[in-house]
């Protein structure tokens, strides 16, 4: 079932779990991380990302399809779920996902300048709020994992400036840098507690942490204690699905058919091998991330 994203995150803060967002790109995705979620009897956040999309066929119709495949899912799901457009380049992208029935959005400003960041939330924050969906916005800028560039290494964020973008802006959700990073396919990122617990303290809005392929697993439990409600998780789940697709194609034997292994979605279909990869990684993060969890029977 559809539900707002403000409350799923409340529910999540009284319930003292997180919800994951874990990101899709595809049909075969979306299935996998809204069948872990139903299996596990959890609430979850579906969605797509803007930022890792092909630009011209994102804003060539991409973002409408998207959409329809995830509205389709979030109607028909079984547990509660919010459907986000996650990291839009443009206010104009973040309309036409309000219009194509994302729930929850977020436009990337966190390169952004203090007050074009705040001017351009507010932006988004009125044209969403009237229609009731959810925004999200991001104060300071997570490190890029697989930059080398010097631009890319982030800027924390700053509890006193957060507690103030949050007033101007009235969003419903704020990402924070806190040492986690992007797009971290080994290790774990360094959280300096201290900040986030800092940011906590001033800050009423739920808290979000992007970069959850390589956040501590061991740091949960204390982030559900610091305001954090919502974390996102995407490399890993791509590092699952390749995998799962690289096994079944190397498994193949000389001669195949061709309409079985590839979209039957039978047992030979070498993408449902990857989905099956991919619901399994999102089936365990779901369980780290729900220490607190209420029964949903």
């Amino acid at each position: 079932m559809l539900v707002p994203f403000k409350k799923l995150l409340a529910e999540a803060q009284v319930g003292g779990y997180v919800v994951g967002y874990f990101e899709a790109w595809d049909i075969y995705s979306l299935e996998a991380v809204l069948e872990a979620a139903e299996a596990e009897n959890a609430p979850v956040i579906l969605g797509f990302g803007g930022v890792m999309m092909e630009p011209d066929w994102f804003i060539g119709g991409g973002l409408e399809r998207l959409g329809a495949l995830g509205l389709t899912a979030a109607r028909a799901a079984r547990v509660p779920v919010s459907l986000i457009l996650n990291e839009v380049s443009t206010f104009a992208q973040v309309v036409r996902g309000i219009q194509a029935g994302f729930n929850a959005v977020m436009l990337n400003t966190s390169g952004l300048p203090y007050a074009e960041n705040v001017r351009l939330t507010r932006q988004v924050v009125e044209v969403a709020h009237a229609v009731d969906v959810g925004v999200e916005a991001e104060l300071g800028a997570l490190p890029d994992a697989s930059s080398e560039m010097d631009s890319e290494v982030g800027s924390l964020t700053d509890p006193e400036e957060a507690a103030r973008f949050v007033g101007e802006t009235g969003v419903d959700a704020l990402a924070v840098s806190v040492g986690n990073v992007h797009l971290l396919s080994h290790g774990q990122a360094v959280i300096d507690w201290e900040r986030l617990a800092a940011i906590h303290q001033v800050v009423p809005t739920p808290l979000v942490l992007h970069g959850g392929t390589g956040f501590p697993e061991e740091g949960i439990v204390q982030a559900i204690a610091l305001g954090v409600a919502k974390i996102n998780v995407g490399t890993v789940l791509k590092q699952a699905f390749l995998a799962g697709v690289t096994e079944a194609v190397q498994a193949l034997p000389p001669r195949v058919n061709f309409q079985q292994v590839m979209g039957s979605r039978k047992e030979a279909d070498v993408l449902q091998r990857g989905k099956a990869r991919m619901r399994e990684e999102v089936a365990r993060r779901i369980r780290l991330l729900s220490p607190g969890i209420p029964s949903l029977s």
